[in-house]
């Protein structure tokens, strides 16, 4: 808290000294990545591929299926953004190539469609003091476990018991570079104009095979590190993954200042610089003790110092932008913003006059739930759909943000030209990933669909051709499909019908009945597994019957097996099959720890090896 509070200081004095370099656009870019395996799971060999690739713009991630990378900066005129588009091209190529050593790739998309719950346990954790350290203060300060619950087109809730919740989210983010006399008004800029970029940019619509908001990581990312306890939550405590509470009036310090003020110190580093010795001295001071406290506090727009040949910055980060779903999408979308930020300064002046901060993050939480379908509140109260707002308004905007920055034309043509041509078609990553979905319909199990998601994602990306001209996925792109029925959880039923020990038996005789099932799992009110009831112990309950006349009512609890025979999501498929057989059993609960989340039968089994034989005939 010493060297934070004293680089706070330091910078306060930079900038009444006006040591921060002004005049100059600079941008640059943070590549958040999935790497996957022939399954198109997550494959956790990041740190094989940073030895293997050896670049040093590449670096870990929190989860070991990540991989990040840190692009140079460029200058925003002239072939700028061109440049910076070669370079991220050239680094996703170079993770690909050593990827494959490791029978891996890499998939640029906001939330992998393959990955599961099993995936998110502290064996995938990058090992290292960092992501140890805020896996261990982030539960600390929570004083229990992080809860999800999103509603989107489906609905998720459940506990985890760490951190990992934030490798799920992989992020594309821009950087700009703006003098400490105008960080104020841009900063506001940028927390106006994230709302229209997002709405065209949404690329994460699922969750664990939950179809949830279209940018569902702005959700997820905020729960994944929300340490606040519950006396905290019921302070209304900002979280530390926030769009903000008001506009910025005076200095960059606001944030800083409110950063230190509302948020705990989680790490630190070594011995640290004397910043204002080194200011005395005429040098210029690293502010690490600011720079990590601000790196554990995550504004969708962040403000950043830095220093590049010598002298000290600003930047302003914009993180809400998703990965992919191209390389040529994701400079659209940084293209899209940088135009804005050049353009609406001119347009609007302050554009705190022009809108309320309510109607700037009401439109930021908008986008993310439903993208280009958002209702959007504008400068001047107006509201319009995003699409209409983003073609009619904005992107003539952007076009002369650019031009006035410098950017040569046929780039700027290109690049907002992707953009208007996914708005215009109405065809978004989230929506294409969603009728993809949709158009498979029943085919397959869930587990197959996801994957033949994530196998057209990456046939498409290697094609380059950006989203708006996507085909939709079909079943068929999964190759090899019979190797995603390895394990109990790429086919269990999870859509469950269950009883109470405390209900009358009539009650599971009818769900068996009703919906045509042979076996009802009985589970407690926290979803504890506690027995399971099939139709022979129906049986021999009637052919009990005539004896127990006069009993009175006959509950589950009666009937009910306890401590029924289960596997897990992970148990392989044959060695489930081997115990339904020596157990002479026909169903088998899925558990996680004592947690009910799925079942398999011996019809499953049954139409599984039908489908196997459909594939093997069709492939030869």
């Amino acid at each position: 808290m010493t060297a934070l509070l004293a680089d706070l200081v330091a910078l306060e004095r930079m900038l009444e000294d006006g040591q921060i370099e002004s005049g100059v656009r600079r941008i640059g870019a943070e590549q958040e990545m999935f790497l996957v395996d022939r399954q198109l799971r997550p494959a956790p060999v990041a740190l094989e591929v940073l030895d293997r690739v050896g670049d040093a713009r590449l670096t870990t991630e929190i989860g070991k299926f990540n991989l990040e990378a840190n692009l140079s900066p460029q200058q925003l005129g002239g072939p700028g953004l061109r440049l910076l588009e070669r370079e991220l091209e050239e680094v996703v190529g170079l993770t690909r190539e050593g990827a494959r050593h490791f029978g891996a790739d890499v998939i640029l998309t906001g939330i992998l469609p393959t990955l599961r719950l099993p995936d998110l346990r502290l064996d995938n954790l990058t090992p290292g003091p960092r992501y140890r350290e805020l896996n261990r203060e982030m539960s600390r300060l929570r004083g229990g476990a992080f809860n999800v619950h999103i509603k989107g087109l489906d609905e998720i809730q459940y506990t985890h018991d760490n951190v990992m919740l934030e490798a799920c989210c992989t992020s594309f983010q821009a950087h700009l570079q703006v003098g400490s006399q105008e960080f104020v008004p841009l900063y506001n800029l940028a927390q106006a104009v994230t709302a229209p970029v997002l709405a065209a940019a949404v690329n994460s619509p699922l969750l664990l095979g939950h179809r949830l908001w279209h940018e569902t990581r702005v959700a997820l990312f905020q729960h994944s590190i929300d340490e606040r306890s519950g006396a905290r939550l019921a302070r209304r405590h900002p979280p530390r993954v926030s769009f903000g509470e008001g506009w910025v009036e005076h200095s960059v310090l606001e944030i800083f200042r409110e950063e230190i003020a509302r948020f705990r110190v989680v790490m630190t580093t070594g011995a640290e610089e004397n910043p204002l010795e080194v200011l005395a001295r005429g040098g210029v001071p690293r502010l690490s003790a600011l720079r990590l406290h601000n790196g554990t506090v995550w504004r969708w727009n962040r403000p950043c110092y830095g220093i590049s040949g010598g002298r000290p910055h600003l930047r302003i980060e914009t993180r809400p932008l998703p990965s992919g779903p191209t390389v040529l999408d994701e400079m659209a979308n940084a293209a899209f913003f940088l135009g804005l930020m050049c353009a609406l300064g001119d347009e609007y002046g302050d554009i705190t006059k022009a809108m309320s901060f309510d109607d700037a993050k009401e439109n930021f939480f908008a986008a993310a739930r439903y993208g280009l379908k958002a209702q959007l509140t504008w400068a001047g109260g107006r509201t319009f759909p995003a699409a209409a707002l983003i073609l009619d308004h904005l992107l003539p905007l952007a076009q002369q943000g650019l031009r006035r920055a410098g950017v040569e034309i046929g780039d700027s043509d290109r690049y907002l030209g992707v953009i208007g041509e996914r708005v215009r078609r109405d065809q978004t990553g989230a929506q294409w990933a969603l009728r993809s979905l949709a158009a498979m319909g029943d085919q397959g199990t869930p587990d197959v669909r996801h994957r033949a998601l994530a196998a057209a994602t990456l046939s498409r990306q290697h094609g380059g051709e950006p989203v708006h001209l996507w085909p939709l996925a079909e079943l068929e792109e999964g190759q090899g499909q019979g190797r995603s029925y390895q394990t109990v959880g790429q086919f269990m039923t999870t859509d469950l019908f269950t009883v109470r020990s405390d209900d009358l038996v009539d009650l599971a005789a009818s769900l068996m009945d009703w919906k045509h099932v042979r076996h009802v799992p009985v589970e407690d009110d926290e979803g504890r597994l506690v027995g399971l009831v099939s139709h022979r112990d129906l049986l021999r309950l009637l052919a009990r019957g005539p004896a127990r006349q006069g009993a009175g009512p006959v509950t589950v609890r009666d009937i009910m097996r306890p401590q029924p025979v289960t596997v897990t999501a992970e148990t392989p498929t044959l060695e489930a099959i081997e115990v339904m057989r020596r157990r002479k059993i026909g169903c088998l609960p899925v558990v996680e720890g004592d947690r009910l989340v799925g079942i398999v039968t011996a019809y499953d089994f049954l139409a599984l090896s039908t489908r196997l034989l459909e594939e093997h005939v069709k492939g030869s």
